[in-house]
């Protein structure tokens, strides 16, 4: 047996080994994430971005933690989102939109609620509105980008949680609706196709550096978007075309037809209504690097780069449980 094979199949049989955590508890919007870690790989959320003003929320929908998202109040936005990917069971729902209550009231519901036609003074000021979107006339083909699509998300209950402005930003119609749902799609596939363990993905965006753009001078639209996951659990006998895109995978989304190409360069040939829409793939390594960037940190997604860290003996251990036997035929 090669020292690759051997390796491949060892780490396949100590993931095998490692428990499952699924239960997920409840509690409320603090200073960190530590009430739903579960959605960041090794439960370790990125490191590096300033915390001024941002708010970490755990999501909550029907008594249950569904994802998590970075907020920033100022902006009316949020950074990113953390989820962890599952095939959806059935249709996309109807959007009905929700809001945090706690970020006016850190003492109001700990879940996201329907929007309402008297929403309180502290409710609109702490985060963005419906009326954000649709009155908007300062931006045009302005739409609702889910940061965590619901076409990632396996149950009714998980997809309806994603549509909480609280996940959403201004997101150009054709990048929404066009390269950008094209990689949504492609992330699906990987899973299903390669991915034999757990997910997580983080998908946020990139605000512009100077004159920043608001719908209705309130919500900061983006001038890019990205995401990344982590599956360091995935098929043995993964094709040669496949395996860069694992463990880790990652791109970055133009927002803004009229950006710089410093790092989404535009396809000349695509289609006119997506061009300058285009998305980039790439390394974990150089989203990290762009981000460290335009954020001003020094960015971690996953800890330890979705790499596993395997002591002698357990591979040993791994390799003799899960694939010795393999000798005897």
């Amino acid at each position: 047996m090669s020292h690759k094979k051997m390796l491949q199949c060892s780490m396949g049989a100590l993931l095998l080994l490692l428990p499952w955590f699924g239960g997920l508890v409840l509690g409320e919007i603090s200073k960190d994430f530590s009430q739903c870690l579960d959605f960041f790989y090794k439960e370790t959320p990125p490191t590096g971005i300033p915390a001024e003003g941002y708010q970490p929320i755990c999501q909550r929908y029907q008594n249950q933690y569904r994802f998590a998202s970075l907020y920033h109040r100022e902006h009316h936005s949020p950074l990113y989102s953390a989820y962890i990917l599952s095939p959806p069971d059935g249709k996309r729902p109807k959007s009905t939109w929700m809001f945090e209550p706690q970020l006016a009231f850190s003492s109001d519901s700990k879940e996201m609620q329907i929007f309402h036609p008297h929403m309180n003074k502290n409710v609109i000021e702490s985060q963005a509105m419906e009326e954000d979107y649709t009155n908007s006339t300062t931006l045009h083909n302005i739409t609702k980008g889910h940061l965590n699509p619901s076409g990632h998300q396996k149950t009714e209950e998980d997809r309806k949680a994603t549509f909480t402005l609280t996940n959403i930003v201004p997101q150009e119609e054709f990048s929404n609706s066009g390269p950008w749902s094209d990689l949504e799609q492609e992330v699906l596939g990987q899973f299903k196709a390669f991915c034999s363990g757990t997910m997580h993905v983080i998908t946020g965006v990139m605000p512009y550096e100077s004159k920043p753009r608001r719908i209705n001078n309130r919500v900061s639209v983006p001038e890019y978007m990205w995401s990344a996951y982590s599956c360091p659990s995935f098929r043995s006998d993964l094709p040669e075309q496949e395996k860069p895109f694992f463990p880790t995978y990652a791109a970055v989304g133009r927002n803004d037809r009229s950006s710089g190409e410093e790092f989404v360069p535009v396809n000349v040939k695509a289609k006119p209504y997506v061009r300058g829409y285009d998305v980039r793939r790439m390394s974990l390594q150089e989203l990290e690097d762009i981000l460290s960037k335009r954020l001003n940190g020094t960015i971690t997604l996953f800890n330890g780069q979705c790499q596993y860290e395997m002591s002698l003996w357990w591979v040993c251990a791994a390799v003799f449980t899960m694939c010795s036997t393999s000798f005897l035929f």
